[in-house]
């Protein structure tokens, strides 16, 4: 009845607003990537009520009913300020009313846009639970486009939103079928969820099934039977899975009355310690398998949907979780943190050391809850991974002015540091190991400290000098070239090693227990990477900035509150992430320390690396944070070119992966890809990987080195033979690939890698020889170097 008369209202408004068609066509699109539509399925609220929407604000809705909006804004004046709209009034509490009415509308809690010269409500199709959905979303373009370092085009107009697993923290699917018939069961289950999980979601949709079309001479058809309803929850992650809920006082008898009646046998009346009595749920932490959220989930639609509704449902949303070995929770990680803070205490208290302490600061994944195990997570290695840290002295007249020198003193130090120890507290064992003997101008030594526990801890020193001492070699131009490299590399490690990985590590830690969902996306992004044999090539700290980045800077959506979501979105942002032409800058502060001009910095310095190495030989990603504005402190080198395109399209591959199967998706299913791409693939024993260790060999025989490597040997701590051998400990497999520049050349002496003449007859009386690579006798040499480590080598037939 009211299309002609709203027809006329679009057509007013275009002839009077130049920029309205333009506006109407960036919400459309906003809207399509959202997935909202005007089907009631899709929300209700779709192109007609968006345009409607814009052109009853041009005539009032203001607080004398003037014109929200002036005609003379441009498109995006008028696209943002109909957002602001959407965000800023809650229409399903107070009514917006454009025009003269003589009473005030009310309604049933459906949000209300009230055209007062038509006596109608244009928002009359939008369900509540979309309703919350679009003025969350309108909130959060907001924010993202006020966002003055990121550039919001993209995840305003361009990227789909409305991919379920990456929406929502948890997905729950029930068969059409199994749900009641009657008129507003879909009303009544949403109303039910959200009231019973309270506090533990802040967002619950509810995804019909769309409308099936019949034939006017025919009955109507039921809805498909394979179709279901998609409930999405977006839980607060500090609350999901608490065991006891409090209800009302038992004094206050209406509420308790109502609590009852929700909760049925659930509910009972407990005292607690600090003497209240109240209405209370508990909950059981393994019931069945089930966590606690899953729980109360189950319990909702079997008490007010239906039994049948809740044995057929199916819970999306843990299953990346349990691929974590111990769960995904930080609490794992706290015993090493308090003996990192008992070290900390054993050291300062030292009497007799030459200097006093300045800092001690953490340096390793274990010690910012980033590592894929947690130092618990012992399974059946023996020996504990240690932990790096760096301490620092106060500055003092007596350090040598030579670097080399410095290297020494540093030995000679931590033998002091190591005795001085064990005197003190005889439950701790010290070591002092030696490294980077190659190269006197690295640092030569570190202690191994290792608490009766079983915590460890890798200590290095950090003397300041150094810097200087090798800035001063760098600015000399008498030195050889070779010499100035040694140097430029020296200062690298050392600005890497003992300024910027300890920094890395506090920012990171502090953004772990900031947000609970963080280290969990952070170790299961590693172990993806790990799984599919990209972690050699790849700085963890680069992996842990990919991760920080969808926390803060998770635009198009809200922040992650789950592991799931953290981790695809992670992967969705990884397909589609260019770094030929892109650096990923993170602010590691969470606060907004990152300032534009930093940004601008940033990006000069990358614009510089790509015309100062265009073929991407030496920088292929450029990894910049607020902490690190150089961007290749992770990266210089590592990883090439082909790896990091193989990193890509196994984000792509695992993307599709989630978009094909929604709720039919097997976790592990993205943790595992072929081995055929590979020219060859050497299969290491599972039982060597990982740090883990053999007593004996297969045929029951013991050797006197593998029975010291059973022993408790303080200089065997950290050791991991297959990740010696370039082996990672998710795959037990090492693959690799023919270098291109290994492909038949004429035949010469003194080539880089061991070759076999071949001959190939170019006319009927010449003969030429080329050199091809002798592929057999490397493989061999790789078996003879591996031993018992290496079970197989498989050589690909293509």
């Amino acid at each position: 009845m009211l299309v002609p008369s709203y027809l006329k209202v679009l057509h007013h408004a275009a002839s009077t607003c130049d920029r309205f068609r333009d506006a109407c066509l960036l919400g459309s699109t906003w809207l399509r990537q959202r997935g909202y539509s005007a089907r009631i399925s899709d929300g209700g609220f779709g192109n007609f009520e968006w345009s409607t929407l814009i052109a009853l604000l041009l005539q009032g809705g203001g607080p004398t009913g003037e014109p929200m909006l002036s005609e003379g804004y441009s498109s995006y004046q008028l696209f943002k300020a109909t957002l602001q709209v959407l965000a800023m009034r809650n229409l399903s509490k107070s009514a917006l009313v454009v025009g003269s009415a003589d009473t005030e509308p009310t309604g049933d809690g459906t949000p209300m846009l009230w055209d007062a010269s038509r006596a109608h409500n244009v928002l009359y199709k939008v369900t509540p639970w979309a309703y919350a959905q679009l003025r969350q979303d309108a909130r959060t373009s907001l924010a993202m486009l006020g966002d003055q370092l990121f550039d919001g085009f993209d995840a305003t107009f361009i990227l789909r939103t409305d991919i379920p697993l990456l929406r929502n923290d948890y997905l729950v699917n029930i068969p059409v079928t199994a749900m009641p018939t009657h008129r507003g069961s879909y009303r009544k289950l949403f109303d039910a969820l959200k009231r019973g999980l309270g506090d533990r979601i802040s967002s619950v949709t509810v995804k019909t099934a769309p409308s099936v079309s019949w034939h006017p001479g025919s009955l109507r058809l039921k809805s498909a039977p394979d179709t279901s309803i998609s409930i999405g929850l977006i839980v607060t992650p500090e609350n999901v899975n608490r065991t006891v809920d409090h209800g009302p006082p038992a004094e206050n008898k209406a509420e308790a009355a109502s609590f009852r009646t929700f909760w049925g046998e659930k509910a009972e009346l407990r005292r607690f310690k600090d003497g209240s009595i109240t209405e209370s749920l508990v909950w059981s932490t393994g019931e069945s398998g089930q966590s606690v959220f899953e729980q109360v989930v189950r319990f909702l639609l079997s008490r007010h949907i239906g039994r049948d509704a809740e044995q057929n449902a199916s819970l999306v949303g843990h299953g990346f979780a349990r691929l974590l070995p111990q769960g995904t929770s930080i609490t794992a990680y706290q015993p090493l943190m308090e003996s990192y803070k008992q070290l900390e205490t054993d050291i300062r208290a030292l009497e007799g050391m030459p200097l006093s302490v300045r800092h001690i600061m953490p340096a390793d994944p274990q010690l910012r809850y980033c590592s894929i195990h947690p130092p618990s997570d012992t399974g059946s290695r023996k020996r504990p991974s240690p932990a790096n840290i760096v301490i620092q002295f106060e500055a003092s007249t007596r350090w040598p002015d030579d670097v080399m020198a410095i290297q020494r003193t540093k030995i000679a130090f931590l033998l002091n540091i190591s005795e001085l120890l064990q005197e003190a507290n005889a439950a701790v064992t010290a070591r002092v190991g030696l490294e980077n003997q190659d190269d006197e101008s690295l640092n030569q030594a570190h202690l191994d400290i290792v608490y009766e526990s079983g915590a460890a801890f890798r200590m290095r020193i950090h003397h300041d000098r150094e810097q200087t001492l090798l800035e001063r070699q760098l600015k000399d131009k008498s030195i050889a070239p070779s010499s100035r490299e040694t140097a430029a590399r020296a200062l690298a490690t050392y600005k890497r090693d003992n300024i910027k990985l300890p920094a890395h590590t506090q920012a990171v830690a502090r953004l772990c227990s900031r947000h609970p969902a963080l280290s969990g996306t952070v170790r299961l992004l590693k172990k993806w990477f790990a799984s599919h044999l990209l972690a050699n090539h790849t700085a963890e700290e680069v992996i842990e900035l990919i991760a920080v980045r969808t926390f803060v800077q998770p635009w198009p959506w809200q922040m992650p509150s789950s592991v799931q979501t953290g981790f695809l979105r992670a992967l969705h942002w990884l397909a589609r992430w260019d770094w030929r032409a892109e650096p990923l800058i993170v602010d590691l502060s969470g606060t907004g320390e990152l300032k534009a001009v930093d940004v601008q910095g940033i990006k000069t310095r990358f614009d510089a690396w790509r015309k100062l190495d265009p073929s991407l030989n030496r920088i292929v990603m450029f990894a910049a944070s607020s902490l690190d504005q150089d961007g290749t402190t992770w990266t210089d080198g590592r990883p090439q070119r082909v790896v990091a395109g193989r990193m890509t399209a196994l984000a792509k591959a695992a993307c599709a992966e989630v978009q094909e199967k929604q709720v039919a998706l097997e976790p592990a299913s993205l943790f595992t890809s072929s081995l055929s791409d590979y020219d060859f693939v050497l299969h290491l024993d599972p039982a060597l990987c990982g740090g883990k260790k053999r007593t004996g060999a297969s045929n029951g025989m013991t050797f006197k080195n593998l029975e010291l490597a059973a022993e408790d040997d303080e200089s065997m701590i950290g050791f991991d033979a297959a990740q010696l051998l370039l082996g990672g400990s998710e795959r037990p497999v090492i693959a690799g690939l023919w270098s291109p520049q290994t492909a038949p050349r004429n035949w010469k002496m003194n080539l880089a890698y061991s070759t076999i003449p071949r001959k190939l007859r170019a006319k009927e009386e010449e003969v030429n020889v080329s050199a091809e690579i002798n592929k057999d006798a490397i493989l061999a040499e790789m078996a003879r170097l591996g031993g018992d480590l290496i079970e197989s080598i498989e050589v690909s037939s293509r």
